[in-house]
């Protein structure tokens, strides 16, 4: 499958190798979805390749896919205490 860059894996996920907390917008996504550093991002996102994730959670908005993913791992509560808390910080998120 191709990736349509659609920034849902840009949001949704924990990315350990930026500290970016699950279902938070990753800092280097720009507004039109694309990545803003994508020359020397991290080796796990340069490893990421669309599969049948990306179909399951296709919708017309980026905000519906991050809920479709998060609900499809089951992660919706922990991503709204996430978002709570403020916490900016993957490492601090789940040590609290």
């Amino acid at each position: 499958m191709d990736c349509n860059r659609c920034g849902a894996c840009c949001v949704a996920p924990d990315i350990a190798a930026l500290d970016k907390p699950l279902g938070l917008r990753c800092p280097h996504l720009g507004a039109d979805n694309l990545c803003t550093v994508y020359d020397r991002r991290p080796q796990v996102c340069r490893d990421y390749a669309a599969d049948e994730v990306c179909r399951r959670i296709d919708a017309p908005t980026l905000e519906e896919r991050v809920h479709k993913y998060l609900a499809l791992f089951e992660l919706t509560d922990e991503a709204r205490r996430v978002r709570e808390s403020g916490c900016s910080s993957m490492r601090r998120a789940r040590s609290g």
